[in-house]
């Protein structure tokens, strides 16, 4: 058995029918239970009804067993002509066991000796005072003339009582049979809806097996199978997005690399074949094209260690302030060519921070690269420090081109370019993504705002303490 479709449905169904019997069972049982009951309650106040109209009549209990035997006589005769329509013969139930009496009750007199009896009990038999006390006692008035006590057993049901029970029977037999089959109807329906989520989950898969990503699967409820659902298409989504951008990844670097080997093989092919002069000129600019090469292949390298987790880092406690500093000495020169203010802002009494100080440069290096390249003459950038519950959050803040709105979800990825303008062509266009790395390899987070275009922006990397 392999459908979780059968699966369900035979559970459900199993459970339904556990549920229709049961419930049947004891429907039938507390019916014929309150029956009995009933018929022994009326049987009670029949019998005490007819020994007082007796002693009534009578003046004593002489001869009430005799009265009792000839009716008990009358009641099995079949009917003559003319019979009263009450007299006919008690119903037998066919496969069932006779009932022990056909009234079964006895009658004690007031000194406590028996004078109408039905087995197991004998006329003449004297009852205890603990005996009469679970009897019922015949009053005539004030006075106690005798009392009765049931035998236990339960009277025999009239052929009408009988016939009630049986439409019972068969009302429930009924219920139980239609309530079976709506609720094997309704395993069906529940099982099919159950399922149908996960075999369109499983068609998915294996269109994504064959090379179809991007596929999405529609999300119907909101459980468990409606959060898988979205689960999946989040994940289609992003594996599609991933894929996308490797290819344009690898399309990048392909140009990246093309662009300065081009430069390199026109030169050493003409100077090769004589076309150009040697000079110091034309060696620098092939000695530029190497040095791109060679940043663009440790920027990758730098990203593929930081992917595989096998970036090394050599920490060392240092206090926030004093990165700040160093970052800002290495760009006074260039700010001040560009009139640019370059101020460090850091809180009083900030505790050290454990990272590596190489790389955090490089980090906060490449913020302050990009702030100075989109800061106009005269604007201002400021690297602060400051203090947030457990983190220490570095930022540069700049007021220089900012950062449209759509372009700022995409800024962290690699080769990203929604501008060509803001990129150098000596970049690689990975600074911000190693960057985004490497913050991530200390075990916290860089995060990019701007109120938009011509409103500045800030980048923030939020550290911890520990």
């Amino acid at each position: 058995m392999r459908s979780l479709s059968t699966k369900l449905l035979l559970a459900f169904l199993g459970l339904s029918l556990m549920g229709v019997g049961l419930a049947s069972v004891l429907a039938r049982w507390t019916t014929v239970q309150e029956f009995d009951r009933l018929v022994l309650e009326q049987a009670h106040n029949n019998f005490l009804n007819e020994v007082t109209v007796y002693y009534q009549t009578h003046g004593s209990w002489v001869g009430v067993s005799e009265y009792f035997h000839q009716k008990s006589q009358s009641l099995q005769m079949p009917p003559r002509p003319g019979d009263p329509g009450n007299l006919r013969p008690p119903p037998q139930n066919v496969g069932a066991a006779p009932r022990q009496a056909p009234v079964p009750f006895i009658l004690i007199d007031q000194n406590g000796y028996v004078v109408h009896a039905v087995p197991p009990y004998r006329p003449g038999e004297y009852m205890s005072a603990n005996k009469l006390a679970q009897g019922t006692p015949i009053k005539i008035g004030s006075q106690v003339v005798g009392t009765m006590l049931a035998t236990g057993s339960a009277p025999p049901l009239s052929e009408q009582e009988q016939q009630y029970l049986d439409r019972t029977n068969q009302a429930l037999l009924v219920s139980a049979l239609a309530t079976a089959t709506i609720a094997l109807l309704l395993s069906i329906v529940v099982a099919r809806t159950l399922t149908k989520p996960m075999r369109e989950l499983t068609r998915a898969i294996r269109a994504m097996a064959q090379g179809k990503l991007g596929v999405a699967v529609a999300v119907r409820s909101r459980d468990e199978i409606g959060e898988l659902t979205s689960a999946f298409n989040q994940m289609s989504a992003d594996l599609a997005r991933a894929n996308q951008l490797r290819r344009q990844m690898t399309a990048d670097i392909a140009h990246d690399l093309r662009t300065p080997l081009s430069v390199i093989g026109g030169y050493v092919e003409s100077l090769s074949d004589g076309v150009l002069e040697p000079n110091p000129a034309r060696f620098d600019v092939m000695r530029q094209q190497v040095e791109h090469l060679q940043h663009l292949v440790e920027d990758l390298r730098t990203l593929s260690l930081a992917d595989a987790g096998e970036l090394k880092l050599n920490r060392q406690r240092i206090a926030p302030q004093t990165l700040l500093e160093q970052t800002a000495s290495m760009f006074e020169h260039q700010a001040a060519q560009k009139q640019i203010m370059l101020r460090v802002e850091a809180e009083p009494g900030l505790p050290e921070i454990a990272v590596d100080e190489m790389r955090m440069t490089q980090v906060l290096g490449n913020l302050v690269g990009n702030a100075l390249r989109y800061t106009p003459n005269g604007g201002h950038i400021t690297l602060a420090a400051k203090r947030h519950a457990q983190k220490i959050i570095l930022s540069v803040v700049d007021n220089g081109a900012g950062i449209a709105p759509d372009v700022l979800p995409h800024i962290f990825e690699r080769f990203y370019r929604a501008d060509t303008s803001r990129q150098g062509e000596s970049e690689s266009g990975l600074g911000l993504a190693i960057a985004k790395s490497l913050v991530e390899a200390h075990g916290g987070a860089l995060t990019a705002t701007s109120e938009g275009v011509g409103r500045g922006s800030t980048f923030s990397l939020d550290l911890g303490l520990a």
